[in-house]
């Protein structure tokens, strides 16, 4: 592995391809430090060493690296960017225009990209305005008392809302240079580079709640959470396709066989966010409740907020469930894939091409998609029993949204840097 790294290291233009990407994200750490205009850090700081914040702002939390608690101008992370993406994934399948787009190849996919950078301009501007209007009333760090904001004029709420706003197209802007000039997909490797942030953190925490004993326990624990999530993640059905000859003018084509790769855990980790997302807003409703004794509200607050109650659990594991069968039939269309290997002169072996092709692959990916459903949804649920069982906080380090995006973008990432170094005759990577 050593002499991999420095294989990695010594061909130039991929060496200068790692160092740009250790000085993004160097940079991108710094912007998550610096608190916006106007918020009193003092103050902040003792709220947040003195407030155990597992409320509905605990997923934002996660992937600006803590830095949305802190009132930073990169508070809001890159949360408005994949909400922006997923909503623009679905108004693929329903707006026939932006179907268009998406067939029309490298170009309608540039158009889409403009419209994602616009809608998350737009959803960081909405947060940006909640964000500073709860830390204006005092409700954005339960059970604190003193005031965030060094002042509650509508300047210093204007100026602040402007510089979220605009940290927010910056980490755009970064993670666009990453993709363009460093190795991976840059949006995958910041949301990487914020919630390995946390990690030492949340994990440290564990130390001091429950003592070196559980500690070693959630060590151990964690590293085969992590082995068995790679084996998940890299887990997937091949179905063998073969092409059939042809003869084009005076050249023959096809005779070649190859497969679709079919994933076990075909939706990744956007099923958790979408059930974490929908969880969150009976809270966040029951939140603006100002009375606080309305029966509707109580009944959120007793099963919906905390995360430890069984209602909640289950809920939670069939919205997951849910979701990824949801997703994965919006991002696989059965009957589009059997059209082009139709076309194309392309079938499976012993199934006819066609509808016979197509109901094939709907069967396959049903039977696959329902272990990974249900993966996903163990994984998710795992810091809600260590809640339960030591009685970590919900950003228990190994479970949920965070040891999935860890583990794939790390996968990710190891495989363009190999295939990079197998382009230049070296061994690999992991070998």
């Amino acid at each position: 592995m050593l002499g991999a790294y420095v294989n990695a290291f010594r061909t130039p233009d991929l060496r200068k391809k790692l160092l740009f990407v250790l000085m993004i994200i160097v940079i991108f750490r710094i912007g998550s430090q610096i608190p916006a205009p106007g918020v009193d850090v003092g103050n902040v700081h003792q709220c947040i060493s003195g407030v155990s914040n597992t409320g509905i702002y605990n997923l934002i939390n996660v992937f600006s690296g803590g830095a949305l608690l802190q009132l930073t101008i990169f508070a809001l992370g890159i949360m408005p960017y994949i909400t922006a993406s997923i909503i623009l994934q679905l108004l693929v399948v329903v707006i026939p225009r932006l179907e268009a787009l998406k067939k029309e190849g490298q170009s309608g996919q540039t158009k889409i990209t403009q419209y994602t950078r616009y809608l998350t301009l737009g959803l960081a501007l909405l947060q940006a305005t909640g964000i500073v209007a709860l830390a204006r009333s005092g409700n954005l760090l339960q059970g604190c008392t003193q005031p965030l904001l060094y002042d509650n004029s509508t300047m210093t709420f204007l100026v602040m809302v402007i510089t979220m706003t605009a940290g927010t197209a910056v980490i755009m802007w970064l993670g666009e240079l990453i993709t363009d000039r460093g190795v991976g997909n840059g949006m995958s490797i910041l949301i990487f580079t914020q919630v390995v942030a946390r990690f030492p953190t949340s994990l440290w925490s564990v130390q001091k709640s429950r003592g070196w004993w559980i500690f070693t326990v959630v060590i151990a624990i964690g590293l085969v959470i992590i082995a068995a999530v790679i084996f998940i993640e890299q887990a997937q059905r091949r179905i063998p396709v073969q092409y059939a000859r042809r003869m084009v003018g005076r050249k023959m084509f096809g005779g070649s066989s190859t497969y679709i790769p079919l994933k076990v855990n075909q939706a990744g980790v956007i099923p958790v966010i979408f059930a974490s997302s929908l969880l969150y807003l009976p809270a966040m409703a029951s939140q603006f409740n100002q009375s606080g004794n309305a029966g509707w509200a109580v009944w959120i607050q007793r099963y919906f907020v905390r995360g430890d109650h069984p209602l909640y659990m289950i809920t939670f594991f069939a919205m997951i469930v849910f979701f990824t069968y949801f997703y994965v039939s919006i991002t696989f269309n059965p009957e589009e894939v059997a059209d082009n290997m139709k076309k194309y002169g392309g079938f499976i072996p012993g199934i006819r091409a066609g509808k016979p092709t197509e109901d094939y692959l709907s069967y396959v990916l049903s039977r696959i998609t329902l272990p990974g459903s249900l993966y996903l949804g163990l994984i998710a649920l795992i810091p809600l029993i260590a809640f339960v069982l030591i009685g970590a906080d919900q950003n228990f380090p190994f479970g949920g949204t965070s040891i999935l995006i860890m583990v794939g973008v790390a996968l990710d990432t190891v495989k363009q840097i190999e295939s990079q170094l197998q382009q230049r005759n070296y061994e690999g990577f992991l070998r």
